[in-house]
């Protein structure tokens, strides 16, 4: 992993599953030969199950139930899998279209702000910074400052998402 962690979830936030598409890469030649051994799976079937795990992995970033990248992903991503199967939940559940093209979109705008946009809005929202502290990061003389920031960064994405 060439990228910070927190830079990591933020992309998968907003919508870039680059990471994601990566570690399956990397990783389904392994989760495969694993999934035969403790489960009997064909190929085909492994690849679709580290699939769809990792498909339930970004929903759980994207919506907030997983803020921090666990420190063994791989060893996360194989429990997530060993769950689905335990629970036997139905393989290739798409996401809806709505909900696809609306990440997308969300993406494709926040990519088009400023670089200290996408600063401001990554530290608010997805590191959780208190105003003094983004303030801080930031180079800002105070916590008002920060807020105004904010407020705008977030009125510019709100204009280019109408």
């Amino acid at each position: 992993m060439s990228a910070p962690l927190a830079e990591t979830l933020t992309q998968l936030r907003v919508g870039n599953q680059k990471f994601l598409v990566d570690f399956y890469q990397r990783s389904r030649h392994l989760f495969a030969r694993w999934a035969q051994r403790q489960f009997k799976l064909e190929v085909p079937q492994a690849h679709a199950l580290l699939q769809d795990t990792l498909l339930d992995f970004y929903d759980q970033v994207a919506d907030g139930r997983l803020t921090l990248l666990p420190a063994d992903l791989r060893a996360h991503v194989y429990g997530m899998a060993q769950q689905r199967l335990d629970a036997q939940v139905p393989a290739n559940v798409p996401l809806p279209a709505a909900e696809a093209s609306r990440r997308q979109r969300l993406l494709t705008q926040f990519n088009q702000l400023g670089a200290d946009c996408q600063q401001v809005l990554t530290y608010f929202y997805f590191r959780g910074y208190q105003f003094e502290k983004m303030g801080g990061k930031m180079g800002f003389p105070n916590a008002t400052v920060a807020r105004r920031q904010k407020s705008t960064c977030l009125r510019k994405l709100y204009e280019l998402l109408k």
